[in-house]
């Protein structure tokens, strides 16, 4: 373009030059992303540019005055889309979808943990728009002249060389990457932030269109799968636990690190560290959460489906159809029911409990919450526990019940008469606050398993505890290698931080034999494994979890990002680990033979919930003795 063509775009160029280094800025100082090499990091330099030539070159085609106010208020917009990014990344370490923000609701109930997240130098993010505001008052950029068509078209293939030159060199250092959309990292560092939306957006709309095109042929590739892939259940254990009331509890952001460790010379988890020598303990067991993060642990457990890559299925699919633990319980003779001192709409609670299955749901209404016992989200688990008990006598048994946890929730608020031990010293407040909440969390379920032997309800139970998302992301990894004595948290321990404490714990059996497996599960299992404790055969349910206790179980966990643990090997970013040594592996290609199987579940499963295919699919659950009565 000719020199009199750059000064009638001046102020367009002006201001994409500025939000363009802004965002290169926001993604160098608000983002943990990877970069390996040059090739990468040129990537994430010129990422930004493509779109922000497109979406300023707009006000091309209007006059003088409404091109100014165009671009100021895209630069308005793009600062704001920014921003928010900014403060769901410090603390889910993740992108904003369109699934999350459906879940606006969410929002006024987040209270302390959004005050938290909200900084004041967020405010500098508005520095630029005020000096564009101010220049565009001088008469140099006031004063813009009409571009002729031939300048506008050689523009816009400008945009769109530079668009087609990002993508060519993204493809060629990541092949495929399009296809990843669950690695919403890698979309962001290979096409940009502005970029992603956009793709987002066409999977938005490309996902919404899968249920009304869904038949049940969608159902035989996947059933195929999983019968290939089916392992049988530990017969030794089956129906073990027949006819026993049922106690699942969902341990609030809690990771398995703080399980037998210490703090200043006190143990983080005393109650817990005991319980586990009366139990089955599973050392090397994963969430697998996404964006849902407590509402997808739930998923997890009540499907043995993974949850989706973008927003919370609670939200997106809550009128799905689902073969749920709840529902096959109640075939034979279980009520069941959740616990959880919140709002009932929170995560869309209210509507997901119905589908699948749930009797009742006592929820905040039901709890009596005051000042004295409550703090951050609200109930403190010790009330919860003790209220909880009292609020069974009228549930008839046998039962399943839920309960989750409030207290060990970011930004992991407790009052000093609640602190049994003391905070870390560092300077990451949060991963300070963090361990006197588990510890409170570990002397809540202390209380409830003393109320539950007061009340008579101890014996005849099966209790099963799990973690149900990671605590502490990325975003304070200097203060959790200072309390793991390490140098640096590399993306391996990233990996094995997401590991969380998995507890079965049978009255009468396990604490005759108690046991601790080394085997890789994660949550996925978690229904296959119940159902089998409990005496009923769902071999031929729709599942992708396998009995933990099974003796042919293969040792794979994937992961909702696409990382996967195997007993030997550990992959993630692209890179393959000795899960011995912690290196990467001496075989460069020791991931490959697992790199389908994890895409493939992954897909399947998002498949199945995106086209509600299981409406096509009839379940048969059977148990072994006679129906249970309640």
């Amino acid at each position: 373009m000719r020199k009199n063509t750059f000064s009638k775009i001046s102020f367009l160029l002006l201001a994409t030059v500025i939000m363009w280094v802004k965002t290169y800025i926001v993604y160098k100082t608000s983002f943990d992303i990877k970069i390996e090499n040059f090739t990468q990091e040129f990537i994430l330099f010129i990422n930004p540019l493509s779109f922000l030539l497109i979406i300023f070159g707009l006000g091309l085609f209007m006059k003088e005055k409404t091109r100014i106010r165009w671009v100021i208020g895209t630069s308005v917009l793009m600062t704001i889309i920014l921003i928010a990014n900014m403060i769901f990344y410090r603390f889910y370490n993740d992108f904003l979808t369109i699934p999350v923000l459906f879940q606006a609701s969410n929002m006024g109930d987040l209270g302390s943990s959004i005050t938290e997240l909200i900084q004041p130098v967020d405010l500098l993010m508005f520095i630029d728009i005020a000096f564009l505001i101010w220049i565009s008052r001088k008469p140099f950029f006031s004063k813009t002249a009409i571009m002729t068509r031939k300048e506008k078209t050689a523009y816009f293939l400008m945009a769109a060389a530079v668009f087609f030159f990002n993508l060519g060199l993204a493809e060629a250092e990541r092949p495929q990457l399009l296809t990843r959309s669950f690695d919403r990292e890698m979309l962001v560092k290979n096409i940009g932030a502005y970029n992603f939306h956009i793709y987002d957006a066409l999977l938005q709309s490309k996902t919404s269109a899968q249920r009304a095109l869904a038949d049940s042929n969608n159902l035989v590739e996947i059933e195929n799968y999983l019968n290939a892939n089916s392992k049988e259940p530990n017969e030794a254990l089956h129906g073990v636990a027949e006819g026993r009331n049922v106690f699942i509890i969902s341990l609030e952001s809690f990771q398995s690190f703080v399980i037998n460790n210490e703090l200043n010379g006190q143990e983080i988890t005393p109650f817990l560290n005991d319980f586990i020598n009366e139990s089955y303990y599973f050392e090397n067991f994963y969430h697998q959460t996404g964006q849902g993060k407590t509402s997808d642990s739930e998923f997890l457990l009540e499907n043995s489906l993974y949850p989706l890559g973008r927003g919370s299925v609670f939200f997106t699919n809550a009128n799905n159809e689902y073969h749920a633990t709840p529902e096959i319980l109640k075939e034979f003779g279980y009520y069941t029911a959740v616990f959880h001192a919140n709002n009932r709409t929170f995560w869309n609670r209210d509507i997901m409990y119905n589908t699948l299955g749930y009797d009742r749901f006592f929820d905040i209404t039901d709890f009596e919450v005051n000042e004295e016992n409550s703090v951050g989200w609200g109930l403190k688990d010790v009330s919860f526990f003790e209220q909880s008990v009292e609020l069974l006598k009228d549930v008839p048994q046998p039962f399943y019940t839920k309960y989750i946890t409030l207290t060990n929730h970011f930004p992991f608020e407790l009052e000093e008469e609640d602190k049994f031990i003391d905070e870390f010293d560092s300077n990451d407040g949060v991963v300070n606050r963090y361990f006197p909440t588990v510890r409170y969390t570990d002397e809540a379920v202390k209380v409830f398993i003393e109320k539950l032997k007061e009340a008579g309800l101890y014996e005849n139970s099966v209790i099963i505890m799990y973690g149900d998302h990671y605590g502490i992301s990325e975003n304070h990894n200097t203060a959790m290698a200072q309390f793991l004595e390490k140098e640096e948290i590399t993306p391996y321990d990233t990996v094995q931080l997401q590991r969380v404490p998995f507890i079965v714990h049978i009255p009468g059996i396990t604490d005759q034999d108690p046991k601790v497996f080394s085997e890789v599960t994660g949550q996925i299992d978690l229904k296959p494994t119940i159902l089998n404790l409990l005496g009923i055969d769902a071999s031929d349910d729709i599942e992708f979890g396998t009995d933990v206790f099974s003796e042919d179980r293969l040792p794979f966990v994937v992961l909702r990002d696409g990382s996967f643990i195997t007993d030997e090997i550990l992959y993630t970013r692209g890179v393959c680990y000795d899960v011995q040594t912690g290196e990467p592996a001496e075989d460069a290609n020791a991931c490959e033979p697992y790199m389908e199987k994890a895409k493939n579940e992954l897909d399947y499963s998002d498949e199945i919930i995106y086209g509600d295919l299981l409406r096509f699919f009839e379940a048969d659950a059977k148990v072994d003795s006679d129906q249970l009565t309640p």
